[in-house]
């Protein structure tokens, strides 16, 4: 009853007083943890002696580090989960238990996906369209090797985030992951444009911010607030184990499907650049690689946006659907896919008005014609459908505020693998390189229609007045 009166405000406050005040943090947080990849990919763009080569090598890595957190997300969002069902129901025993079983699990993952990525370290750089030219493969070996000796602390830092909010401390969650990134941001250009370490340098930064972000989350896990671990607790509980994976494989598919896309995308990437009149010169190779990463780190950082404003209402969602206010709940909807537009159409006049200034942040100054052009064609056309893109991200995430956290996940695997893998490999047989721009925003308009239809659905049911009713609990 105590936890219920602490939480009347979520009933009772005006729901944009509570979804700035829920979303901002979020957006916070995941604004943070993007900037560890882009900073590198500014640093070296702006390093003469790397550039569109260096930028190449970055884009091809990428990722294969979210492959990483696909595995830190799905034990850490799993465990968080289980943690805050534990508490609620009085249960620290089965709390402590899995924090600690989800610690070891993430340390062993992180060892095993290192030694993968040591083992085969070419093949699998490759399968993501590594090979584009003599050079620009080399750097990319180089920046790997050292990304793989980070993965550990990347994914440990990442599965501890959100277990550390389950106890109550979101702040101190945003303070180590942006404390990492800072650690990032200060030394990289003192490794790369004072040591002149080049790809190792911009990695080993990278690696030091993670292994700091991953030391305060040990110094956390001794001062939880509301679960005192044990030295029971740092055992593979697997009856727990299989309790709260299951509630992580979401996040798991969200990530590994958007691979899955990348994928497809930096291979034909690699294949129509090598077929194009100019980019098929050996000089200018890896110009669609370089350019195309640099592209995607842009919609990295609205898609965080997106997520966190989305991410932000889950709570709010949750409590009114549970105290029966599907009016609030409705007007959060309405309002939460209003702001997702604002942001896609902030994005969008960006990089229609100015990307030229854009891909200047990028290295443009040292790299020929030919890059900007692509770039700037490659911003227009790539991201011209981003609002639609993060009005979709809303929608899905939503989606799992209502509890269907399936008709979400499905729907973000036509968005990903159906459309995503599936026109990325085809509208490149008829359109060479261009095909591989169009793939995204035909992407994101089919499933915008798509998601229109939930959206009236939801919107339907909840003024149909069952909030409560199975609608809301399953799938």
């Amino acid at each position: 009853m105590e936890n219920q009166k602490s939480n009347a405000f979520l009933e009772t406050e005006p729901v944009g007083r509570l979804m700035v005040k829920y979303a901002v943090p979020c957006v916070i947080s995941l604004l943070v943890a993007a900037l560890y990849n882009i900073v590198d990919q500014i640093f070296i763009a702006n390093a003469d002696y790397l550039g569109s080569y260096g930028n190449a090598a970055n884009t091809v890595v990428f990722p294969l580090t979210v492959v990483a957190l696909s595995i830190a997300v799905m034990i850490g969002d799993g465990c968080c989960a289980f943690v805050s069902i534990s508490l609620g129901a009085n249960d620290k025993n089965a709390a402590h238990k899995s924090i600690g079983s989800a610690v070891l699990l993430c340390v062993a993952a992180g060892l095993a996906l290192t030694a993968v990525y040591l083992a085969f370290q070419e093949p699998i750089l490759t399968l993501f369209g590594g090979r584009i030219n003599e050079e620009a493969f080399r750097q990319a070996k180089e920046y790997f090797f050292w990304i793989t000796l980070g993965v550990p602390f990347y994914m440990f830092g990442q599965a501890l985030n959100p277990i550390i909010r389950s106890d109550g401390s979101p702040r101190f969650a945003m303070a180590s992951t942006l404390a990492g990134a800072l650690v990032n941001i200060i030394l990289d250009p003192v490794f790369i444009f004072v040591f002149r370490w080049g790809m190792m340098g911009a990695a080993v930064a990278t690696v030091l911010g993670q292994v700091l972000t991953a030391a305060l989350a040990v110094f956390y896990l001794f001062r939880m607030k509301a679960v005192r671990l044990e030295k029971s607790s740092f055992r593979l509980h697997g009856k727990l184990a299989k309790r709260y994976l299951p509630l992580g494989i979401c996040s798991f598919l969200s990530q590994i499907s958007l691979v899955m896309s990348m994928a497809a995308i930096q291979n034909m990437t690699l294949k129509y650049s090598a077929l194009d009149p100019i980019f098929g010169q050996a000089e200018y190779t890896q110009i669609p690689m370089a350019v195309l990463g640099i592209v995607m780190k842009f919609f990295q950082i609205v898609i965080s946006i997106a997520v966190g404003l989305a991410a932000g209402c889950i709570p709010v969602v949750g409590y009114n659907i549970g105290a029966g206010r599907k009016d609030r709940a409705k007007a959060l909807f309405l309002r939460l896919l209003a702001a997702e537009a604002v942001v896609g159409g902030v994005a969008l006049l960006i990089v229609e008005c100015f990307p030229r200034q854009l891909i200047g942040i990028f290295g443009a100054a040292n790299e020929s014609v030919y890059y900007t052009q692509y770039a700037v064609k490659c911003f227009r056309v790539y991201l011209c459908m981003t609002v639609l893109a993060t009005v979709n991200k809303g929608t899905f995430i939503y989606l799992q505020s209502l509890g269907k956290a399936f008709a979400s996940t499905a729907i973000s695997m036509v968005r990903e693998v159906v459309f995503g893998v599936g026109f990325a490999l085809l509208l490149p047989r008829f359109f060479g390189l261009d095909g591989v721009l169009y793939s995204m925003p035909l992407s994101d308009l089919l499933t915008f229609l798509i998601c229109l239809a939930v959206i009236i659905y939801t919107c339907r049911t909840l003024d149909a007045g069952r909030a409560g009713d199975a609608g809301f609990r399953g799938n």
